[in-house]
């Protein structure tokens, strides 16, 4: 069989707040990071990020970050669309150390990567209900940036 293709369907710009650092787990250092809005451009969907949800992230080692982040999204005409995105954000040592302390780090050396599922009950919309999707991203200090695809 061939690979599915992937097609682009939207950019999701989250802007993020401080992160509440819960301390270590027995999964890893654990910290929360509040979501505080954003916007959504793209083909298959435009709107905005509401002010809620978490991105309850485990750092598991020195270069490995696994992120599980619940939010919604609100589309132009008004559809809501939950969103549950897990994802892992891998890199060296020292850029995985710099992004938790805030710091910049070039979108090149970070291997960053989710699964959003994507549920609403906009009739419109449905098919996002029934597909597959992955998504690439990147971290600023402020904002996470992702390029979603869906998996045809």
């Amino acid at each position: 069989m061939e690979p599915p293709p992937l097609t682009f369907v939207m950019q999701i710009r989250i802007e993020v707040g401080e992160p509440v650092d819960l301390g270590p787990a027995p999964t890893g250092h654990r910290r929360l990071v509040p979501i505080l809005g954003g916007t959504v451009t793209g083909p298959g969907c435009s709107g905005r990020v509401l002010p809620a949800g978490a991105d309850d992230q485990r750092l598991t080692s020195s270069t490995l970050t696994e992120l599980d982040a619940s939010y919604s999204l609100e589309t132009d005409d008004g559809a809501r669309i939950g969103v549950r995105n897990t994802g892992i954000r891998v890199g060296r040592a020292e850029d995985i150390r710099a992004i938790v302390e805030g710091e910049p780090v070039p979108p090149e050396r970070i291997h960053f990567r989710t699964q959003p599922r994507f549920t609403t009950a906009a009739p419109d919309l449905a098919w996002m209900n029934e597909r597959l999707f992955v998504a690439r991203g990147a971290r600023t200090p402020d904002a996470v940036q992702l390029e979603v695809f869906r998996l045809d």
